[in-house]
Order: C-alpha cells, then sequence, then structure tokens
C-alpha cells in the first residue's frame, strides 16, 4: 500500500480551502497554487486575468490509511457551492472555479461516486471540474499558509467548518 497519495482540490481563494483541508488528520501537507495553467509559472497578478486558464487550487498530500478520499471530498464539498460556475463566496473569475484533479486514474471511480451522490443533493446541475491534472505551479510564498499568518484574513468558508474537519475523522 501507498503511504502518501495526493490530490489537487479547487474551492474559490484557496486561501481557506488549505485551511480547512490543513484541520483534516490524515492530511500531512499541503500547498496552494495554481492548477491546470496554459501559460508556465504564473503569477498571482496574471492568474487574476482570468487569460491563463489556471484555477487556484490546493495540492493535498494524505495517508489514505488515515483519511480516504471520499471523506475527503465530502468534506471538501462541505465547503464550496457546487452548482456555482467561477464563484465562491464574495470571489468571482475562472480562477475560482471549483475542481478535482488527479495524478493517479485509479481515484477516478472514487470522485465520480462522490459527485454522483453529492448531485442528488441538488436540482442545478453540478459545475464542479473533473479531470487529471495538467500541471500545478506552487502560488508565491504570502499565499502559503496564508491564515496561519493572517488570522483576521478573508474566507469564504463558514468558520463552523475548521472544527468539522477537526472532528471528521477523529
Amino acid at each position: 500500500m501507498k503511504d502518501k497519495a495526493e490530490i489537487y482540490l479547487a474551492g474559490g481563494c484557496f486561501w481557506g480551502t488549505e485551511h480547512f483541508l490543513k484541520q483534516i488528520r490524515g492530511v500531512e501537507k499541503t500547498e496552494v497554487g495554481y492548477a491546470n495553467s496554459q501559460v508556465p509559472n504564473p503569477t498571482y497578478k496574471e492568474v487574476c486575468t482570468g487569460n491563463t486558464g489556471a484555477a487556484e487550487t490546493v495540492k493535498v498530500v494524505y495517508d489514505p490509511q488515515t483519511v480516504g478520499l471520499d471523506l475527503l471530498l465530502n468534506l471538501y464539498f462541505q465547503t464550496i457551492d457546487p452548482t456555482s460556475v467561477n464563484r465562491q463566496g464574495g470571489d468571482s473569475g475562472l480562477q475560482y472555479r471549483t475542481g478535482i484533479y488527479y495524478t493517479d486514474k485509479k481515484d477516478v471511480p472514487v470522485i465520480e461516486t462522490a459527485i454522483k451522490e453529492l448531485a442528488k443533493e441538488y436540482t442545478k446541475p453540478i459545475a464542479i471540474e473533473v479531470m487529471p491534472l495538467a500541471n500545478f505551479y506552487a502560488a508565491e510564498e504570502y499565499h502559503q499558509d496564508y491564515l496561519d499568518k493572517n488570522v483576521d484574513g478573508y474566507c469564504h468558508i463558514n468558520p463552523k467548518l475548521f472544527e468539522l474537519a477537526r472532528k471528521a475523522n477523529a
């Protein structure tokens, strides 16, 4: 068995998504960055133009023996509006779309099942992009662990959900 796995999750602004995912037992490392960019190594300023095609994304390295991908996805779903296109909370633009980007094809059935179950809860279509990770470029250092460094920083995620993440697989 692999002792580490990775998945890339885009949930709008990456600050809150990263902070949320770090609370989950079994998540060993997170890194914010830009996924599936058409421009090599884009800057935040470039991504904000919408011309790179990149999504603000969190690289999640986790221990699958401690937390399964299905649980990670179900927790992630609670932090987003999965029917919203290019918008989460007060943020709008192509870079704020939701997405699940995988590097292991074995994850596809788990992702598809999770999306199918999620869709049962909504009348509107699910707008989460699901595709293989083409590339990932780390965001600038000031974006890494942003909400740890800026306790009063902006976050579109309800703070009550951070406690849910901590308790989810305790």
